[in-house]
C-alpha cells in the first residue's frame, strides 16, 4: 500500500493527465460552444473519473476491503464534479488567467476531500496547519510579499527623481515592474538556498538582455537609470535574504 502523500501525488497526476494530456483543443471548443450539450465534455468528465477510480483501485489496498462500490462511487464524484465545474467554466470568458486558476483550485479541492475520505483521517490538515504556522514558514511568507509590491512601491518611490527625466522608453506598461518582482523572487530564493553565485549569474544574464537595448538607445541617462535600479532591488533583497538566514534559517 503506498503512503497518503503518495496517493494524493498519484490523483493530482491522472488530473494533469486528464485536463491536458488527454484532451484535444477541439474537445475544448466544443464545451465553450455547445456547453452542457457537448458530447466531449461527458467524455471529458468520465475521462477523469476513470483516471481517479483507476488510482484508487491500483493503488491502495482500501479498495479490497472498501469493495468495488467505493471506488465506483469515487469515480463517479470526480466525474460529476468534473463536468459541473467545467461547465461553468464555459459560461465564463474564456482565456482569463483567474478563471483558469479557480477551476484548477475548484478541482483540486475535490480531489483533496476525495483524500482525505478516502484515507478516513484529518489529520493532513492538522499537519498542515500546524506547519504554516511555524515561525520559519511565517517569516518566509513575510519576506516574499516584501519583495513584491511593497518593495515594489520603495524601490518606485526611490527612483521618482530620476525617473521623471527619462522621456517616453517604449516598453510594456508596467513591464518593468513586473521583471523587478519576479527578479526579486530569484534573488531571494537563491539566499535562502545558498546559492549565491547563481545571483551573479542572473545579474549577467539581465546585464546581456539589456546591453543591446541600451546600445541601441545611447542614451545615458537610461542607463544610468536601469542600473541604479537594478542594483537598488538585488541589493534590499540580498539584506533581506540574508536576515532571514539568520534570524531563521540558521542553527
Amino acid at each position: 500500500m503506498i503512503t497518503p502523500a503518495s496517493l494524493l501525488l498519484a490523483l493530482l497526476l491522472a488530473h494533469l493527465a486528464g485536463d491536458f494530456l488527454l484532451q484535444p483543443h477541439t474537445w475544448v471548443e466544443e464545451r465553450y460552444r455547445l456547453r452542457h450539450r457537448s458530447p466531449r465534455l461527458l467524455q471529458h468528465a468520465l475521462v477523469h473519473g476513470l483516471l481517479a477510480g483507476a488510482v484508487l483501485l491500483l493503488a491502495t489496498d482500501q479498495a479490497i476491503s472498501r469493495g468495488i462500490g467505493a471506488v465506483l462511487l469515487a469515480t463517479l464524484v470526480v466525474a460529476g464534479s468534473h463536468w459541473l465545474i467545467d461547465l461553468a467554466k464555459a459560461r465564463l470568458p474564456a482565456g482569463e488567467l483567474r478563471w483558469f486558476l479557480l477551476d484548477q483550485a475548484s478541482h483540486l479541492l475535490v480531489l483533496v476531500v476525495l483524500w482525505l475520505a478516502w484515507i478516513g483521517s484529518g489529520q493532513p490538515l492538522t499537519a498542515l496547519w500546524h506547519w504554516l504556522t511555524t515561525p520559519v514558514v511565517l517569516g518566509l511568507a513575510v519576506a516574499y510579499l516584501l519583495v513584491s509590491r511593497p518593495l515594489a512601491i520603495i524601490i518606485a518611490l526611490v527612483m521618482q527623481r530620476w525617473s521623471e527625466q527619462l522621456e517616453e522608453t517604449g516598453t510594456l506598461a508596467r513591464a518593468g515592474a513586473r521583471i523587478g518582482m519576479l527578479e526579486r523572487f530569484l534573488v531571494l530564493t537563491l539566499v535562502l538556498l545558498d546559492q549565491l553565485t547563481a545571483v551573479g549569474f542572473l545579474l549577467a544574464a539581465k546585464s546581456v538582455l539589456r546591453f543591446g537595448d541600451l546600445r541601441e538607445a545611447q542614451d545615458r541617462k537610461l542607463t544610468e537609470y536601469v542600473l541604479l535600479g537594478t542594483l537598488l532591488s538585488v541589493s534590499t533583497t540580498l539584506v533581506l535574504g540574508m536576515l532571514v538566514r539568520l534570524l531563521l534559517l540558521e542553527d
